[in-house]
């Protein structure tokens, strides 16, 4: 029996259909339109539907499994910036990263700009309960290097080692530290925003 060009295009998208579990119902019925007609506009260059243009129109969209991995990071990234969540943040990241040089990258510079926030957070938040070992402070390295070290209060304080901020690490520790998650956030969702607004029919 000969292939029906339509139905390879059906077959398809109910692969890809199967894959967008959790995608909102409307968003991924937009989806499979968008594809539909793509598909048919690549492989309809004759005026009809072929099996050949068909399977070279799928074939430049990839499969659907890749396909549905591209579209999932999409709706997390979206959802992500309505919620400003750091957290669906982060979680968007790692799909996006999966299969993107620049979702990877913009991945490590969120982490570490989380991991630093984080960090800050606590050791202002530990100073009350160890007030002479939390904080920041500066020993000398070396006959002419001074290292610099942020300290959560665990530990002894560093031998002949100068607190620089005191008291203060509190509130400066929580003002920078949440500054910075804050900052991290708006800025990979800023260049998700930009990579989803790059985006047309992935393949095309």
């Amino acid at each position: 029996m000969a292939e029906d060009p339509q139905q390879i295009i059906e077959a398809y998208l109910m692969k890809l259909r199967r894959r967008l579990r959790g995608m909102n119902e409307a968003d991924a019925r937009e989806v499979l339109e968008e594809l539909r007609g793509h598909v048919t506009e690549r492989a309809g260059g004759a005026g009809h539907l072929t099996v050949a243009g068909v399977r070279e129109a799928l074939a430049r969209l990839g499969s659907p499994e890749e396909l549905a991995r591209e579209y999932m990071a999409e709706d997390l990234l979206a959802r992500a910036e309505a919620s400003r969540s750091p957290v669906r943040t982060l979680q968007s990241l790692f799909r996006w990263a999966a299969f993107s040089v620049a979702g990877f990258l913009v991945l490590l510079a969120s982490m570490v700009g989380y991991f630093l926030g984080i960090v800050l957070v606590i050791a202002a938040l530990s100073k009350p309960f160890h007030p002479q070992s939390a904080g920041l402070w500066t020993f000398p390295d070396s006959a002419d290097d001074v290292e610099v070290s942020l300290r959560l209060g665990f530990g002894t304080p560093p031998l002949n080692g100068r607190e620089l901020l005191g008291w203060w690490m509190a509130p400066v520790g929580l003002g920078v530290g949440c500054g910075l998650i804050l900052l991290t956030t708006r800025v990979a969702l800023w260049c998700s925003r930009r990579y989803r607004r790059s985006r047309t029919v992935p393949g095309s």
